[in-house]
């Protein structure tokens, strides 16, 4: 049995309900099932293994909000480590070894990043030569940690901006896509306005629940009126995704065969080969299923999920050859392995699904970010722009799919209402997000296109809030940002 503890000081820093949702992860950013323990101050995480390991906590940093921050790797102890500090060492190290790295490869650091870096790492010394768990060490670790995160994404931000340069040296508009999830519903005119002047992709959702509400008889009308508009405004077609793992996508009477796969997987080949055949020739690009590497509502084993996506993807390839067809993975951090025991990260699932041979164009990472239980935590710019890369490692295009809260209100259209967006979530927030995550998504050309997965907040929908028209209709600051993004860097 592993064990780390570390020390959080004044205990009030973090909220039990934060010490619970540490988790530890090695090398391979994997992280291992915990059980957690809170009391007063000291956090105590225990596990399977006895290893070294990066310690990950919703940390409060100022001026910022709640990030997901790492340590540096830490060896199993018996003397707790002082968190605060080992937060900043982490932050401050990840900053500077990255800043080696761009800079071997051409990237100009700004004066500004060097102060920055420089300013934390005087405060982190002073923090490390201070008494130990004192309030002098912690207050120069928390001012520490506030220099490195800033250097982050300053950091983050110099090489989106460089990188952008050096990519529209020869092509002055970028081959990507920008895309919007429809939702399932008819579009009004004004809704629509925006999209043309906005996006050039748009995604064509297939619910299988609305679709085909009783088993064999299905419902294509919004389907057809979304891809026909899509069509006639000659944006690019995505479809689905066609079989999404949660309980509003999938039909009622599919839970008689919870306990049969095989009578599961063939209801669900069906309709996937159905709706690929109807649509062969209107989509540009099919999704052939989503969520699949986290928990589902259907009993379903890890290995059973992933027999099922692949025969999604040879479902489509029967009936539509010529469409490439991607693959959805949630939450590609992979938070929620440190509350269950499961076999199949979710970089590992994708891999074993790209080298069946199923023919895959690539593959769609979805990050609904803040939202928690159930989303993806925040995260600064580098940490954002490093897991990326790592994901780039299995040598696939990636799709971005993405979305953030406008606010921390109850939203009473929410299917998921219990997850809840950060606490000071407004519609600047949002824009704000954009006009930063959208030059880093655009720097690196693994991502060939980046879908805004919610567009109105007016029909029922997955997160709360997350939508780029609001409750009133009104188009909120973000969709202005993002068209002004679409008329800088693309086609």
């Amino acid at each position: 049995m592993g064990r780390m503890r570390v020390v959080v000081w004044p205990p009030d820093r973090i909220t039990p309900e934060m010490a619970h949702q540490a988790y530890l992860a090695g090398l391979d950013r994997v992280p291992w099932p915990c059980r957690i323990q809170w009391n007063q101050g000291e956090l105590v995480i225990e596990r399977s293994v006895s290893d070294s390991a990066n310690l990950y906590i919703p940390w409060p940093v100022e001026g910022v909000g709640v990030l997901m921050v790492g340590t540096a790797t830490l060896r199993e102890r018996e003397e707790p480590y002082h968190l605060p500090l080992e937060l900043a060492r982490g932050k401050l190290g990840q900053v500077r070894n990255q800043l080696g790295e761009w800079e071997a490869l051409g990237l100009a650091a700004p004066e500004e990043l060097q102060r920055l870096i420089s300013e934390a790492t005087r405060q982190l010394a002073d923090a490390v030569l201070a008494p130990a768990g004192s309030a002098e060490s912690t207050e120069a670790a928390e001012r520490a940690l506030r220099l490195a995160v800033e250097a982050a994404d300053r950091l983050a931000s110099c090489y989106a901006e460089q990188a952008l340069a050096v990519r529209r040296h020869n092509h002055p508009k970028l081959p990507a896509w920008l895309g919007v999830d429809l939702g399932n519903g008819v579009l009004d005119e004004g809704t629509g306005t925006a999209i043309l002047q906005t996006f050039s992709a748009a995604c064509a959702p297939m619910v299988w629940r609305d679709i085909e509400t009783t088993e064999g008889s299905y419902s294509w009308d919004t389907p057809d009126q979304l891809i026909g508009w899509c069509r006639k405004n000659r944006l690019m077609v995505l479809g689905g995704p066609v079989i999404q793992m949660d309980r509003y996508c999938l039909p009622d009477w599919i839970y008689l065969c919870e306990e049969d796969f095989e009578a599961l997987a063939a209801f669900a080949e069906e309709f996937v080969q159905t709706a690929a055949a109807r649509y062969r020739g209107q989509v540009d690009m099919w999704i052939a299923a989503g969520r699949i590497n986290t928990p589902a509502i259907l009993s379903l084993s890890e290995e059973e999920k992933v027999q099922l996506a692949a025969r999604m993807v040879q479902c489509i390839h029967s009936a539509d050859p010529q469409t490439p067809v991607v693959i959805c993975i949630d939450q590609p951090w992979g938070e929620y392995l440190a509350q269950r025991e499961l076999d199949f990260p979710p970089l590992h699932v994708a891999d074993s699904l790209l080298r069946a041979g199923l023919g895959l164009r690539g593959l769609m990472l979805e990050i609904n970010i803040g939202y928690q239980p159930g989303g993806t935590f925040s995260r600064d710019l580098l940490e954002i722009s490093r897991h990326l890369d790592y994901w780039a490692m299995l040598g696939a295009p990636l799709y971005i799919s993405v979305c953030a809260p406008s606010s921390d209100q109850p939203d009473p259209l929410a299917h998921y209402a219990n997850r809840r967006p950060p606490p000071g979530s407004t519609p600047k927030t949002q824009q704000l997000w954009i006009s930063r995550l959208m030059p880093l998504l655009l720097a690196k050309p693994y991502i060939q296109g980046v879908l805004w997965n919610h567009l109105r907040d007016f029909l029922p929908h997955d997160y709360p809030h997350a939508g780029l028209v609001d409750l009133r209709r009104s188009p909120k600051p973000a969709l202005r940002t993002l068209a002004t993004l679409k008329q800088a860097f693309l086609k």
